[in-house]
């Protein structure tokens, strides 16, 4: 496993957060450790069924975290400090500065896909990315993972030990391209300490 690249003066633009079963829980003990001035764009690619409510997620992460939180549509802008959500039965691609959807084949059995969002990411962002895998049942993100690393960005995968369900993390991990393996309550902080962002605050009560 690789140190960070980081040398202390890389300004990371974007973070890529990708997972599956068990997702939710996750980005309860993730998202409520990032403060209101936390300066990179986030990402967050969620499998879930195409018949989900679409404000459901939306708002359920609003609930645990003081930033932004908007479900992402076709041309939308990449916004730093908010949360973009990537819409269901839709692929997220990743263009520098903004998003666009796609209705392509699903990859890994999922729509939208984590790899095709890390992988675009990747092209797009290079060195100013941050891509984290999360606990999932299956082996989307892995491919991701990789792209991100050599495209020389930063790569964190959950602890598989701990997740909910491993496949999706040790697949990552598998790669020999993940930077570091970490529990769920380290991976706020560490992203706060990595994006140079101030001390965690806690999300507000509106």
């Amino acid at each position: 496993m690789t140190r960070f690249r980081n040398n202390g003066l890389m300004a990371y633009e974007l973070v890529a957060m990708g997972g599956s079963w068990g997702g939710l829980a996750a980005y309860d003990r993730i998202l409520p450790a990032l403060p209101k001035d936390f300066p990179a764009a986030i990402v967050v690619v969620q499998h879930r069924a195409v018949d989900s409510h679409r404000g459901a997620l939306t708002s359920y992460l609003q609930n645990r975290t003081a930033l932004s939180v908007e479900e992402i549509g076709d041309k939308d802008p990449v916004v730093p400090g908010r949360v973009h959500l990537a819409p269901p039965d839709y692929h997220t691609i990743v263009e520098h500065g903004h998003f666009a959807l796609s209705t392509e084949a699903a990859v890994h059995h999922s729509r939208p896909s984590i790899d095709v969002t890390f992988q675009t990411a990747a092209d797009a962002y290079g060195e100013r990315l941050i891509g984290v895998i999360l606990t999932g049942a299956n082996e989307d993100g892995a491919a991701g993972i990789a792209a991100i690393s050599r495209n020389g960005g930063v790569t964190i995968a959950q602890n598989p030990e701990t997740a909910d369900k491993p496949t999706m993390p040790r697949a990552a991990i598998a790669t020999g391209a993940v930077q570091r393996v970490a529990e769920l309550d380290e991976i706020g902080p560490l992203l706060v300490e990595l994006c140079g962002a101030g001390s965690p605050n806690t999300r507000s009560a509106a």
